[in-house]
């Protein structure tokens, strides 16, 4: 029997470009796709589902009902920790549908079918990032289809990328993962971008903007790091005006102190929070990579946390899911 399998890489969210309803568009995602860590799915072609992972199963379900097959057997190999700010839910979804239209011989048009599997509706750098890898920033969605409340399920396309650049291939991005509270999801979530969005100040959105086009932009074009870093993680503060009520500061507890300490760190630029966090990410290059590790070792022992620490290459563009066939 054949099977298919699917691999994709973790992404750092850095933020949105506007949260206002006063602004033209909203959302419009930052973000890096990943090497590490993955999640990796391996499909069969099946009569029915038969998945153990319980939310990989409502994904295959709706996956078969899409490409209109018998069913698949969905083995998840490799699992992102979920809703940490590494954007676990859509790249597992994204796999589950790959792996299972690549084991029925068809293409699984991930951009076109991720709303139907429930992803891409508010930031499309989870798609973007598994379609290509690389840095990403999205359009966003006209402000007049997103108002407090988004489309209802499936009723979206996936915001188009705007700007698509590879990231030299000896930087290397430092994420911390403490052991806390995973971030807000689901339910919990739309409440919370809820009342942001309806007190969002638009003119945090206009700054962004100059960060952005100014700053960030020529910054990853011509691959400067500090630069880079010093854009992203002024971005990053920025968005974080926007959630102080919701989360407790503009980084949540106990990303905030770890920010704090690494941000003194001489090699790191552009420490900041991926989406809801508890995830902490910085810019270092491979030549530094030693001295990061014991920057995040230290943060968080002063921080009394345990936690995971990673040391990621970016994505380079074209290198987005892994597929294999047997």
């Amino acid at each position: 029997m054949p099977s298919a399998t699917v691999s994709a890489g973790a992404r750092i969210h850095v933020g949105f470009q506007n949260l206002s309803l006063a602004r033209a568009r909203i959302y419009g995602g930052i973000g890096v796709g990943l090497d590490q860590p993955r999640v990796t799915v391996t499909a069969e072609p099946a009569d029915d589902l038969e998945v153990d992972d319980p939310l990989a199963r409502e994904y295959a379900r709706r996956a078969v009902d899409l490409l209109d097959v018998s069913g698949v057997v969905i083995d998840v190999v490799e699992r992102l920790p979920r809703h940490v700010g590494l954007g676990s839910g859509t790249q597992l979804a994204l796999t589950v549908l790959a792996a299972t239209a690549h084991a029925h011989d068809l293409e699984p048009r991930v951009r076109e079918r991720a709303p139907a599997m429930g992803r891409g509706g508010r930031s499309g750098v989870g798609v973007a990032t598994f379609e290509d890898g690389g840095f990403v920033v999205d359009a966003g969605h006209p402000t007049n289809r997103f108002t407090t409340r988004p489309p209802a399920e499936g009723d979206w396309t996936v915001p188009p990328v705007v700007a698509r650049h590879d990231l030299p291939d000896d930087w290397r991005f430092l994420v911390v993962v403490p052991d806390a509270e995973p971030g807000r999801n689901g339910d919990d979530e739309d409440a919370s971008m809820h009342e942001v969005v309806e007190r969002a100040d638009p003119t945090v959105a206009d700054e962004i903007a100059g960060v952005l086009t100014r700053k960030l932009l020529p910054a990853a074009t011509e691959g400067r790091l500090e630069a880079f870093g010093e854009a992203i993680g002024e971005i990053g503060r920025k968005n974080g005006t926007w959630y102080t009520d919701v989360q407790g500061g503009v980084f949540r507890p106990p990303a905030g102190e770890v920010v704090e300490r690494l941000a003194a760190c001489p090699v790191l630029s552009g420490v900041g929070q991926s989406s809801w966090g508890p995830v902490v990410y910085g810019v270092t290059d491979r030549d530094h990579a030693d001295e990061a590790v014991a920057a995040a070792e230290a943060a968080l022992s002063a921080c009394d946390c345990d936690g995971r620490i990673l040391l990621p290459a970016p994505v380079t563009t074209g290198d987005g899911a892994r597929l294999r066939l047997e």
